[in-house]
C-alpha cells in the first residue's frame, strides 16, 4: 500500500521514546541491518520508526572465527562475536550515509570495561545526525572476571550511569534475558537514569553435528533468536512494562505487524525487528504498512492505544 504521511499525521503511528520521537513504533534491531546501506536498494530506510546499527565498540573487533551462524528449529544461533570497525572508523565512515537517512539514528554500544562505556559515549555525543543510544550490558566485564554487566543489577546500573553521565543524547538499556529476575535489572537501571529499557537480547544456547560429534558453531554457544525465543520475549516485556515508568521497547521474533502489536498490547511503546531481516529484507517496512492497515481497519485514534492495552481476564 502508499505511504501516508500528511499533516494530520492520519493514521497516527507516533510514539515517543524519552524525548525522542518517532514516525511509528518499528526499528531494526542492532546485529541484523549492519549499518543500513546493506539494505538501502531492498526496502525505504525513510520509513522505519529509526534505525539501530550494529554494536559499536572502542577498538574495532573481528569477532569470532566461522561457523559462527546456524539455522534452528524457528530461529538461529550465531556467534558472531561483536564484530564491528570501532568508533572512530563508524564517526567517519559510517555516519555520512546514515545523516541522510529521514528516519532517527541509533547507535548501540558496548564495552568490556565502564570506561569504555564513557569514552564512545562521550565520542558520540558530539556527532551530528544521531538521537540516541542503545547500551548492550550483554557484554562481559573483564575487569570483573568476566561476569556479563546486564547479569548484575549494581553492574547494569553502573554502566548505565556512566553513559547518561557523559551524553545529552536519550539513553536505551538492552536487556538481557539471560537471568532469574529481568524486572530486577530493569528498575536499576531506570533508577540509575536510563530513559527506556529494550528487550530482550538472545538467549544462551548452542546446537551439536550429530554426524561430527561437534558444536556447530567454532565459539560452541551463541545466542538464539527468532520466532523460537517470542513467547519468552513477551513475556519478560509484560513483566517489565509493569514494573517500571519509563518506555519499553520490545524484541525477540517479530516478524508481523501481528507479532509487533501483540508486544504493544503486552507494554511496549515500540518495537525492534531482527532475525526476520535475514529471512525478508522488507519485514520491518511490513510491519510498518500491517500496522498502519490495523489501525485503518479498527478506527483507532492512534497506535498509541495499543500500549499496555491487554485485557486480562
Amino acid at each position: 500500500m502508499e505511504f501516508i504521511e500528511n499533516k494530520d499525521h492520519f493514521p497516527d503511528l507516533r510514539v515517543k521514546i524519552g524525548t525522542l520521537d518517532l514516525r511509528n513504533p518499528v526499528l531494526t534491531a542492532s546485529g541484523t541491518f549492519g549499518y543500513a546501506r546493506e539494505f538501502v536498494n531492498l526496502l525505504n530506510l525513510h520509513r522505519l520508526g529509526g534505525v539501530i546499527v550494529k554494536g559499536i565498540s572502542l577498538h574495532p573487533r573481528l569477532g569470532n572465527p566461522p561457523p559462527r551462524i546456524v539455522e534452528t528449529a524457528c530461529g538461529m544461533l550465531n556467534a558472531i562475536g561483536l564484530e564491528n570497525v570501532g568508533v572512530d572508523r563508524f564517526i567517519l565512515e559510517k555516519m555520512p550515509f546514515l545523516e541522510g537517512i529521514k528516519s532517527p539514528i541509533i547507535v548501540n554500544i558496548l564495552g568490556d570495561s565502564i570506561d569504555e562505556y564513557k569514552q564512545i559515549s562521550e565520542k558520540l555525543d558530539v556527532v551530528d545526525g544521531i538521537s540516541a543510544i542503545e547500551v548492550n550490558i550483554s557484554c562481559p566485564n573483564v575487569k570483573k572476571g568476566g561476569v556479563a554487566f546486564g547479569t548484575d543489577p549494581k553492574m547494569a546500573a553502573a554502566v548505565t550511569r556512566a553513559v547518561k553521565e557523559n551524553t545529552s543524547l536519550p539513553v536505551i538499556v538492552k536487556l538481557s534475558p539471560n537471568v532469574t529476575d529481568i524486572t530486577k535489572i530493569a528498575l536499576a537501571v531506570e533508577q540509575a537514569g536510563a530513559d527506556c529499557v529494550s528487550l530482550v537480547n538472545t538467549l544462551i544456547g548452542m546446537a551439536i553435528n550429530l554426524k561430527t560429534k561437534r558444536p556447530q558453531l567454532a565459539n560452541v554457544i551463541g545466542g538464539l533468536s527468532g520466532p523460537a525465543i517470542k513467547p519468552v520475549a513477551l513475556r519478560m516485556v509484560y513483566q517489565v512494562a509493569k514494573s517500571v515508568s519509563i518506555p519499553v521497547i520490545g524484541i525477540g521474533g517479530i516478524e508481523s505487524a501481528e507479532d509487533a502489536l501483540e508486544f504493544m498490547l503486552a507494554g511496549a511503546t515500540a518495537i525492534q525487528i531482527g532475525t526476520a531481516n535475514f529471512v525478508n529484507p522488507r519485514a520491518s517496512e511490513e510491519v510498518v504498512e500491517g500496522i498502519t492497515d490495523y489501525v485503518i481497519e479498527h478506527k483507532l485514534h492512534s497506535v498509541r492505544e495499543m500500549i499496555g492495552a491487554l485485557e486480562e481476564q
